[in-house]
C-alpha cells in the first residue's frame, strides 16, 4: 500500500465519550422537612395562643380553660377518676363499632355493586336509614338492651356502626360500578366465573375507594361512640367524663375532648398505614405536596 492509498482510507472514529449520569442534587433540609416544620410552627403558635392569649384576655376558667389548667385536670383525673380505664373502654367501643360498621358496609357495597337488582330494591331503605338521625336510635337501643353497663356499651357500639356503615358502603358501591366493562367482558371471554371476576377485577379495583371510606369511618366511629355514651347514660368511658364536666368544670370537658381527638387521630393514622401497606403499588398521597 502506497502513501496515496493510505491517505485515502479514513481513520477509525474515536468511540464516543460516555457522559456522566445526571444525579439530582439531594433535597435541602427545608424542602425535605418544610411540611413538618410548618406544622410544628402552627402547633406552637396554637399552644402559645391558647395558653397566654386566654390569660391576656382574662377569659374565665369555666368558659375556656388554659392548657395548664387542663394539664392539672389530667393529673387529677388520672389519680382520682381512673382516666386510663375510661379511655380503654371508649377505645374498645370505637374499635368494635368501626370494625362491625366497616364489615357491614363492605359486604353491602359489594352485594349491591354486583347485583343491580339488589341495589334498586334496597337502596331506598338504606338511604332512609342514613337520613334518619343516629341519635334518635340510641334511646331505642337502650330500651332493647336494658340499662346494664354492658348494654349501654352496646348502645355506643351500635351508634358507631350506624355512622360508619354508610360512607364505606357508598365508596365500595361506586368503585365496583366504575370498573371498566371491557375488563369484565374480557374475563368472560376466558370463561371466568362471577366469583373470579369479583376476586380478580372488581375487588382489587375497589381497594382505593374502600380505604377512602375507611379513613372517613375511622373518625366517624369516635363521634358515634361519644354520642352513644352521652345518650345512653353509661357511667364509664370518656362520654361519662363529658357528662361529669357539667358539674366538675370545663377543664374536665376539654380533657375528654382532647383524649377523644387523640383516639380519632390514632385510628385515622392506623388506616393510613394499612392503606400504604396494602396499596404499596400506588403513588403516595403526601398532604401539602402537589401531585406529580
Amino acid at each position: 500500500m502506497n502513501d496515496a492509498t493510505a491517505s485515502a482510507v479514513p481513520a477509525a472514529a474515536a468511540p464516543p465519550r460516555a457522559e456522566p449520569a445526571l444525579v439530582p442534587p439531594p433535597p435541602s433540609f427545608w424542602r425535605a422537612y418544610r411540611v413538618a416544620i410548618w406544622s410544628a410552627v402552627v402547633l406552637a403558635l396554637f399552644v402559645l395562643g391558647w395558653e397566654w392569649g386566654l390569660r391576656a384576655l382574662g377569659v374565665p376558667k369555666y368558659f375556656i380553660p388554659t392548657l395548664s389548667e387542663i394539664g392539672v385536670e389530667f393529673l387529677r383525673a388520672y389519680e382520682r377518676m381512673d382516666l386510663v380505664h375510661h379511655t380503654v373502654i371508649t377505645t374498645f367501643e370505637v374499635l368494635v363499632g368501626f370494625a362491625l360498621g366497616a364489615l357491614l358496609g363492605m359486604a353491602m357495597g359489594y352485594v349491591l355493586g354486583m347485583s343491580p337488582t339488589a341495589e334498586k330494591v334496597l337502596s331506598p331503605y338504606i338511604l332512609a336509614l342514613q337520613i334518619a338521625p343516629k341519635v334518635a336510635f340510641a334511646p331505642l337501643f337502650v330500651l332493647w338492651f336494658g340499662f346494664s353497663v354492658e348494654a349501654k356499651m352496646s348502645v355506643a357500639i351500635l351508634v358507631a356502626v350506624l355512622v360508619v356503615f354508610f360512607p364505606i358502603m357508598v365508596n365500595v358501591l361506586g368503585a365496583v360500578r366504575a370498573v371498566d366493562p371491557a375488563m369484565i367482558n374480557l374475563a368472560r371471554t376466558f370463561s371466568a366465573t362471577r366469583w373470579q371476576i369479583f376476586w380478580k377485577i372488581e375487588f382489587p379495583a375497589s381497594m382505593p375507594a374502600l380505604f377512602s371510606g375507611l379513613r372517613i369511618g375511622s373518625t366517624l366511629a369516635v363521634i358515634g361512640v361519644t354520642v352513644g355514651e352521652l345518650v345512653g347514660g353509661i357511667n364509664r368511658g370518656l362520654g361519662f367524663l363529658l357528662l361529669s364536666g357539667e358539674t366538675q368544670g370545663a377543664p374536665l370537658v376539654f380533657l375528654a375532648i382532647l383524649v377523644l381527638t387523640v383516639i380519632g387521630i390514632v385510628a385515622y393514622c392506623a388506616v393510613i398505614l394499612a392503606e400504604r401497606s396494602v396499596l404499596h403499588y400506588m403513588p403516595r398521597r403526601d398532604f401539602g405536596k402537589p401531585n406529580s
